[in-house]
Order: structure tokens, then sequence, then C-alpha cells
């Protein structure tokens, strides 16, 4: 009797353990979401269109600016740049469709540019759409990247 019960236990963990790959398929990656992030993070620099500079030239950052996640015109989540110029913002793959973010949602930049630099606009502000750059796996998180495409000054 228990060497029936211990083949049955082997069989059915071997089931399993096949199923797996399966059912995360058919759930549509709603198993490896759970266990995930989306993260959005740039550099912004203090520059009429916040980029770097042509072939790399000296652009200083823009510290402390508020960056913005807006879908359909509204603010979803917001991060503010650190000493060098970094932003970051974390989503919930569960609230956010990947498809419908890198389509209906930008990043906005709503310091104005006269704070890093007097000689720059004081009214409009810099905006960016996003560009999926692929994901990264950190022990069973699966973390999907995306970033800005470049942004571009648009008066008020």
């Amino acid at each position: 009797m228990a060497m029936k019960t211990l083949v049955f236990v082997c069989v059915l963990v071997a089931a399993m353990a096949l199923a797996a790959p399966m059912a995360e398929a058919q759930l549509g990656g709603l198993i490896g979401n759970l266990l995930g992030l989306i993260r959005i993070q740039g550099t912004l620099f203090c520059s009429v269109d916040g980029n770097m500079g042509v072939n790399g030239t000296a652009t200083p950052v823009f510290p402390n600016a508020l960056v913005q996640l807006q879908c359909g015109g509204t603010v979803v989540s917001s991060s503010t740049t650190n000493g060098s110029g970094i932003f970051s913002i974390l989503l919930d793959p569960l609230q956010f469709l990947l498809p419908a973010l890198l389509n209906n949602c930008n990043l906005a930049v709503k310091t104005p540019l006269s704070n890093c630099n007097a000689s720059l606009p004081s009214v409009g502000g810099l905006f960016s759409s996003l560009q999926l750059v692929g994901s990264t796996l950190i022990g069973l998180l699966n973390v999907t990247n995306i970033i800005p495409t470049g942004f571009g000054f648009l008066r008020a």
C-alpha cells in the first residue's frame, strides 16, 4: 500500500511540474504578472529638449524635476529626479496593460526648465512617449523596462 501511495505522489508531482508552464501560458502570463513590476526610468538633462547634447557633449542634468506619468490626460504616477537627473517610476502590471501604457501614456516634466537654467523657458514643458526596451529577471521578479523615447519641448 505504501509503495502505491509513493508512486501516485511521484506521478502527481511530475504532472504538476509539466502542467505549470502550460497553465501560465493559458492564463496569459497572469502568474508571471503576480511576480512582476513595470519600471519606467531615464535621465533628464537641463536642455530645451531634456536630452543629452549631440555626440554625448556635456549637458548638465536636471535635478529635482517633477516627472509625471500621464495616461489619457490623467496623472497616474510621478517621480522626482535625483541629483544625477535620474527618475524611476514603478507600476503594478496587474493595474496597467502594457500595450495601453505604451500607446496611451506619456511622461511630462512639470518643473519649469528655468529652474535648472535661467536662460531656458519658464513656460511650457518637456514631454516624451514611452518605449519598451525589454525585461529583466531578478530572482522570481520579472521587471518590464520602459524608457522615454526622447523628450521634446511643448509650449503651454
